[in-house]
């Protein structure tokens, strides 16, 4: 986004866009350039696009990759420092530690590969196995909570996001060695466990267990391990105050009405398909757009969507107002949404 001198509220004012001030309009300028020949494909394509993942970069979110990286390349030590990263549902913070994740993609480390004898359980060899098995090098599993507070659970999730064959039925202490083991063998740098929040479900007894079995992965591994959950996440940490004391707590938060949102609204524009410029970063419509999101991600992504095959579809080719308030009922709500077909 150009820069431009403030509008009302504080906003900033949508300018012309670099292409036009530099020799005339561009085909799709204002579309990102690895995206500009999506826009000539025909319409049931450009909707496939629409629904396709996509990374978008934003200030909160490279503060807590750049948080996560130190933590990825920190020594070990004997004290790791932890992390329990909380925001709202539909935020942004499974997406965002999923994209971390994928910064550091499992591997086969061919100097260190070498044919050994399947994992064994309990003295048995699960006959899923192969006749010989390599281990791959996972450097960030992301694995999620237990339904509720329950220390086999946590294991057993674990065990499922390694790959690792199992037997549910095992005693807790040999789930807790093989999941330590299993972690070790895949050389795992730092461990995210998700739905941080659900730990509260359940006695106070399975709650201390569950945190005394994440302190206890911490000190065998000597490894970070990040959290994320809603902001009542924090209140696990709160029952003794060797958890608290683990773990920093960083927040990402929901987007206020700001230049800073009018980026952002620049940057979902640049990658949705439409052949005609939307402004949606402009004062008047952000704001519209912001009163329907209530600043969370999640909900703008999904109202932009929305927003996008409804210009396909209708031939309009660009988000406009009465397209925006057509979708309002896409605003949050704590009851349950119809769905308009």
């Amino acid at each position: 986004m150009s820069a431009a001198d403030p509008g009302p509220s504080g906003l900033a004012s949508s300018g012309s866009n670099d292409a036009n001030a530099a020799g005339g309009p561009q085909p799709h300028s204002h579309l990102a350039p690895a995206f500009r020949h999506v826009a000539n494909l025909p319409d049931k394509d450009r909707l496939r696009f629409l629904e396709a993942p996509r990374w978008l970069q934003y200030p909160a979110a490279t503060a807590i990759l750049d948080e996560l990286e130190r933590l990825f390349d920190m020594p070990k030590r004997h004290r790791m420092p932890n992390l329990l990263i909380v925001g709202d549902a539909n935020n942004g913070k499974t997406t965002l530690v999923r994209h971390f994740a994928g910064r550091h993609p499992e591997y086969i480390d061919d100097g260190a590969v070498e044919a050994v004898e399947p994992v064994t359980v309990a003295g048995r060899r699960p006959n899923h196995i192969d006749e010989w098995a390599v281990d791959a090098v996972k450097p960030v599993i992301v694995a999620e909570a237990p339904p509720s507070a329950d220390e086999r659970g946590l294991y057993v999730s674990l065990l499922e996001r390694s790959a690792a064959p199992y037997k549910a039925s095992l005693h807790v202490s040999q789930l807790r060695y093989q999941a330590i083991e299993t972690l070790r063998s895949c050389r795992t740098k730092v461990l995210v466990i998700d739905e941080f929040h659900s730990l509260l479900t359940g006695t106070a007894t399975k709650q201390r267990e569950a945190m005394n079995a994440i302190k206890l992965l911490c000190n065998e591994l000597a490894i970070p391990i990040v959290g994320v959950g809603t902001a009542e996440a924090v209140q696990v940490l709160h029952h003794d105050p060797q958890h608290a004391s683990r773990f920093d707590v960083l927040p990402l938060p929901l987007w206020t009405l700001s230049r800073e949102f009018q980026v952002l609204l620049a940057s979902f524009e640049s990658v949705l398909p439409l052949r005609q410029p939307s402004n949606i970063g402009h004062p008047e419509l952000a704001a519209t757009i912001h009163s329907i999101c209530d600043g969370n991600i999640g909900n703008l992504h999904r109202l932009l969507i929305q927003c996008a095959t409804d210009a396909i579809r209708s031939g309009a080719e660009r988000i406009t107002k009465d397209i925006v308030q057509d979708n309002s009922w896409l605003r949050p709500t704590d009851g349950i949404r119809e769905l308009r077909l």
